[in-house]
């Protein structure tokens, strides 16, 4: 146990772990099931071009949201892409997409790939989700669709948000990257606003290896998205309407319908690794464990902290290095706002201070079905003694040569 600053591995101490716990470890679920899928891929020599098991994928997915559609793809970032893609149709390079400043930078990357501006919109200070009202204000003539981000599975503002898309004749689309299984009450997130895109990726709650997917119950935005994943090839096989190659392979169709295998007992090791984090983690000073709203479900597949500096003794960069040294591979998320990335500098021209805040002081601890619940207790006491010292571990380190690590 770390009980003085010169006990934590950064000032020389043993780490707290010999393997690393880490922040998206992959879900890989049942090996034996998924290398029979891959023995039947291979036997019907039918590798990708939307094969039996893309469309098994695609069924349990659409009925685990609650949708008619589910499109799968290569990944989300091109689902948002193509999203944005039928929204830019008929419309006037520069016409704008609302975003929030606290998300992936591929949500704001797939509406400038398509020639629209995305307008940068500030976020709630304590959850993290688009602002709605502020969202409202930034409105302009040229504005074409909001998107919402439904951080760490956590459901948006979705009814004031349609309210306002409804009002003002926009498309409403929900990058739900992270959101499998997460509900907005008792509805499935997935069927929410025009659409609403999954990601897949192999750090996900299911993975396919890379992969997303459009889940929607709008027939005609389905079958255009259908079309266009497929170079723009209609039913006809006549090329229809602009159109990429987002297909989803055999092979990670087989991975997907794995990782769905073990969906449940993964979201009930989250919820019991969660709930282990917030008594551990409870009344350490300056550290605040995100709660997730109990009128929605969430899949738990992310234990966020924020670390605010004045109380804690020491800030969230600090106190990431101090968990890596015990090879606890926590991760800040976000480091920078979306108005911060070099490519939006010009994107905002007011402050955004809540996402501004929440940047510095949120971290991701490692959760997951390879994370234990005495893993939890550990890490929880390796944040407690950090702070517990938080000033001298902040004094040490700003006495340290450039350059040196303690180790």
């Amino acid at each position: 146990m770390k009980h003085g600053t010169h006990d934590l591995a950064l000032f020389g101490g043993p780490p707290a772990f010999l393997q690393n716990r880490r922040v998206g470890r992959p879900n890989q679920g049942d090996r034996r099931r998924f290398l029979e899928r891959m023995n039947r891929v291979l036997d019907n020599e039918w590798l990708s071009n939307m094969g039996p098991l893309t469309y098994e994928f695609e069924g349990r997915v659409a009925d685990l949201a609650g949708v008619r559609h589910c499109v799968s793809l290569c990944n989300a970032t091109v689902a948002l892409q193509m999203l944005v893609g039928d929204v830019a149709t008929g419309g006037v390079p520069g016409d704008e997409v609302i975003v929030p400043a606290l998300t992936f930078p591929a949500t704001a990357h797939a509406v400038r790939w398509r020639g629209l501006r995305p307008v940068i919109c500030d976020v709630d200070p304590v959850t993290g989700l688009i602002d709605p009202d502020r969202a409202e204000a930034l409105i302009t003539p040229r504005t074409r669709a909001i998107i919402g981000v439904h951080l760490w599975g956590q459901a948006c503002d979705v009814r004031r948000l349609e309210k306002i898309a409804e009002s003002n004749k926009l498309r409403l689309f929900f990058d739900a990257a992270p959101a499998l299984g997460c509900t907005h009450g008792d509805t499935p997130i997935g069927g929410l606003g025009d659409a609403e895109v999954f990601s897949f990726h192999a750090t996900k709650v299911v993975n396919t290896f890379e992969g997303g997917a459009i889940v929607t119950d709008d027939d005609a935005l389905a079958e255009r998205m259908r079309t266009a994943r497929n170079f723009g090839f209609g039913r006809d096989g006549r090329v229809e309407q602009l159109g990429t190659n987002g297909k989803l392979n055999e092979a990670a169709a087989a991975m997907g319908l794995t990782s769905l295998d073990a969906l449940g007992d993964n979201i009930a090791h989250n919820r019991a690794n969660y709930e282990a984090y917030l008594a551990a983690l409870a009344q350490i000073p300056g550290v605040r464990a995100l709660e997730y709203d109990a009128r929605h479900r969430n899949n738990h597949h992310y234990m966020m902290i924020t670390v605010e500096e004045r109380t804690a003794g020491l800030n969230r960069d600090l106190l990431l290095d101090v968990l890596r040294a015990e090879n606890i591979l926590a991760q800040p998320y976000f480091p920078q706002a979306m108005h911060q990335l070099k490519p939006y500098a010009d994107e905002s021209a007011v402050p955004l201070p809540h996402a501004e805040a929440l940047c510095g002081q949120l971290l991701a601890l490692p959760t997951g079905p390879g994370v234990s619940a005495a893993d939890v207790e550990v890490i929880s006491h390796v944040v407690r003694a950090a702070v517990a010292h938080g000033s001298e571990v902040a004094a040490l380190r700003r006495a340290e040569p450039a350059g040196t690590t303690g180790e």
